[in-house]
């Protein structure tokens, strides 16, 4: 391999170690040896250190053992003549220099000097982040991540290369700059939205910040993988195999970079450089390449996604903006809107109906109306969006699952914001997209494209009609609500004794090996993506894929959910990790948890109840764990009696948890979830003959703590503590 680069990663590994010396040397004279010291909202530590070693470090003096570790893997400063034919050298000083970063970073959320987090830089993303966003790499929306460190030659071109990427459906993580110049701020000069919305993450101005992205994918392995802090092997080939992401070095290449670049190849993260970088020739640690040099710009994307080996396939949609998932978190802020429609403000509806194939003329786009161009800017106009689709396999009960991806369908484009569904829609188009030729049409030629790929099984022709006449719109409105309600009352008669088949979700088991989902009419999945119909769609679609018919067999216990062919269903699928699963049970053999799950439900024995914390809240929970730390006990696919991730929805289930008395058992809420669950939760209660029940279930506002809680529920005449013992 070159000397060269050899020895500048030698050198910049102990440049930013000597730094990180001083500044903890300063800490702890500032705050003590002992003062705490975290990453925001995250229950793994500094998750690189706490990944690859074991360490958990919470206070500044757990930080020298740490360093200690990292002096011992730091070889000498290298030579004139220092010649090294292997990777290894260097491969440590990468792992050291990681190490040294992350206690760096930390330390820069003590110290504030200067601070991690403002509008710009965003630092360490917390577990909520990391969980939800995570839950991408598995189902294949995003492909992986570039870690982009420099800046483009110029602004038009690093948006260019953003837009690139969004459109291929990477993330996009920025961090260090070229002479002063960083990529994130050349994107934010041009206007653009950055944040994890849209996939363009800026950690922060210098180097060190990369460390964010390389935690992303430490905890990633720990949490969807499965695999227990300090097996630094396995962390390293899950990130390899696993977590499909490469370094963009634009600019001139510093002995940092090539120290911080050395610790992302130990991962199988490979460099592809604008710069001239001597040629490393040795291969085995990444997939092909571990450093490709005198990149152009115009290249620079696409060779990294060969040399890294992805496989993106990027529908051409044709409408005059930038399309792809990355736009779906993009915002249309009121002043950036040129109209809108929906949203209380104008009849709005989206319908998809299944008609003969005589009475559909594929691509047909119609507008019924006027066009955007028409409708004066600033004003709201009625919208009546209607989908007629044809197929051999087609069915009605298809309808509704492949409406709701109208939603997903129309926020792919750069400028459009869609909300809701049925007739609660809300859409802004703003006036970039208008200035750049799109038109309402449009709409009507992403939802042909889409329907016809994402749907290919089953639908073979579509055609979109747009009504803007406000006339239209009312008629056709009132045939989409007919329709709606015979939607409705189909799956109202849907329960889990009425259908003789559930179905599995294995999407998350290249994340948890033994993780199955047992999706029912009663119960939806853990992410809360899929209900019954959905996973009975899905395999239509795909019947080799995730959603596969489980034959219920035999009922065993009719009380806590259990049938024969579910658990010949799990045993098989999980390799015999897992042999019984019951469907309305926290305390008998319930089912496995993942890491996508939206909430948890965790035993309280002295309330004799249970309380539930969702994802989005980042407090300390009754049970002495936040969410994230909870998660991490959990997740991974393994049966914890007293403890269950679950999709939101299944609370207002009938057979939430039926088995030990249902919703009466629920003690402790956020309130923000109490608030969100409020109206669906309404036919519950009545059911209980108590419509006031959600309020004697106590919140973050009565305490964190079983004590507090018991105190409370006691006082309010909550009935749990009068029920049968749960255990």
């Amino acid at each position: 391999m070159s000397k060269i680069i050899a020895s500048a990663a030698i050198r910049g590994a102990h440049s930013i170690f000597e730094r990180t010396e001083a500044k903890l040397a300063r800490a702890k004279e500032s705050f003590g040896a002992d003062a705490a010291i975290e990453l925001p909202n995250t229950g793994y530590y500094l998750p690189v250190i706490y990944g690859l070693i074991g360490e958990k470090v919470e206070k500044l003096s757990d930080m020298d053992k740490v360093l200690g570790y990292a002096k011992d893997l730091l070889p000498e400063v290298p030579t004139e003549n220092l010649w090294l034919p292997y990777l290894g050298t260097t491969l440590d000083a990468g792992i050291a220099t990681l190490l040294a970063e992350e206690c760096h970073e930390a330390l820069t959320y003590l110290d504030s000097d200067p601070p991690p987090v403002t509008e710009l830089w965003l630092g360490a993303a917390d577990d909520v982040i990391m969980r939800a966003k995570g839950v991408e790499f598995v189902d294949g929306s995003a492909p992986g991540f570039a870690a982009v460190v420099g800046a483009a030659p110029d602004n038009a071109t690093a948006v260019r290369l953003a837009r690139e990427m969004q459109e291929k459906m990477l993330y996009v993580f920025m961090a260090g700059h070229d002479g002063g110049v960083s990529f994130g701020e050349q994107l934010e000069a041009e206007g653009v939205q950055l944040g994890w919305d849209t996939r363009l993450v800026p950690f922060g101005k210098e180097v060190y910040s990369q460390i964010y992205s390389v935690g992303f994918a430490t905890r990633a392995a720990m949490a969807f993988g499965g695999v227990q802090p300090g097996d630094y092997e396995r962390i390293l080939a899950y990130n390899k195999s696993r977590v499909f992401a490469f370094v963009l070095a634009m600019g001139t290449v510093t002995d940092e970079w090539y120290a911080t670049a050395a610790g992302a190849i130990s991962y199988g993260f490979p460099t592809i450089a604008t710069s001239d970088i001597p040629q490393i020739l040795p291969t085995g640690v990444c997939t092909y390449e571990h450093v490709v040099s005198n990149v152009t710009c115009d290249e620079l994307v696409q060779r990294a996604i060969e040399v890294r080996g992805l496989k993106i396939k990027v529908l051409d949609v044709p409408v005059p903006v930038s399309y792809g998932p990355a736009f779906e978190g993009e915002r249309v802020r009121k002043e950036d809107t040129y109209a809108e429609t929906g949203g209380q403000k104008s009849p709005a509806f989206e319908w998809v109906r299944t008609l003969d194939a005589a009475e559909v003329t594929d691509g047909k786009i119609e507008v019924v109306g006027p066009e955007l161009d028409e409708i004066e800017e600033g004003s709201a106009f009625p919208i009546g969006i209607v989908v007629d689709v044809a197929g051999r396999k087609m069915q009605s009960d298809f309808e509704p699952v492949v409406e709701r991806q109208v939603h997903h369908m129309l926020n792919f484009a750069e400028g459009v914001l869609h909300m809701g569904q049925r007739d609660l829609i809300w859409i802004r188009i703003s006036k970039v997209a208008k200035d750049k030729g799109f038109k309402l049409h449009h709409l009507g030629d992403i939802l042909h494209a889409k329907f016809l790929d994402d749907f290919e099984a089953i639908v073979d022709k579509v055609q979109v009609t747009i009504y803007t006449e406000p006339a239209k719109v009312e008629e056709m409105r009132e045939l989409a609500r007919v329709s709606y309600a015979v939607r409705d009352e189909r799956m109202a008669g849907l329960t889990d004794d009425t259908v003789e088949v559930f179905y599995s979700c294995t999407l998350c088991q290249s994340f948890a090996p033994s993780h199955i989902c047992v999706v029912t009419p009663e119960r939806l999945g853990l992410c809360g993506a899929y209900n019954w119909l959905d996973a009975k769609t899905s395999n239509e679609l795909n019947p080799a894929g995730p959603n596969q018919p489980i034959d219920k067999g035999t009922c065993l216990d009719t009380k806590t959910g259990e049938w024969a062919g579910v658990n010949q269903f799990i045993a098989e699928k999980s390799g015999g990790a897992v042999e019984r699963m019951t469907c309305y049970s926290l305390m008998d053999n319930p089912m496995t948890s993942c890491g996508c799950f939206m909430a948890i439900i965790a035993l309280m024995p002295m309330c004799n109840g249970v309380m539930i914390v969702n994802r989005e809240y980042a407090g300390m929970t009754p049970s002495g764990m936040k969410f994230s730390t909870l998660a991490g006990t959990i997740g991974g696919g393994v049966q914890v009696p007293g403890f269950m991730g679950i999709g939101r929805g299944y609370i207002a289930s009938k057979k939430f948890m039926s088995a030990e008395g249902g919703l009466g058992r629920v003690v402790w809420m956020p309130k923000e979830l109490k608030e969100s669950m409020r109206s669906s939760l309404g036919p519950r209660m009545e059911e209980m003959g108590d419509p006031g029940f959600l309020d004697r279930i106590a919140d973050e506002t009565v305490g964190e703590t079983e004590e507090a809680v018991l105190e409370f529920i006691a006082a309010n005449g909550h009935p749990a503590p009068a029920m049968d013992p749960m255990f």
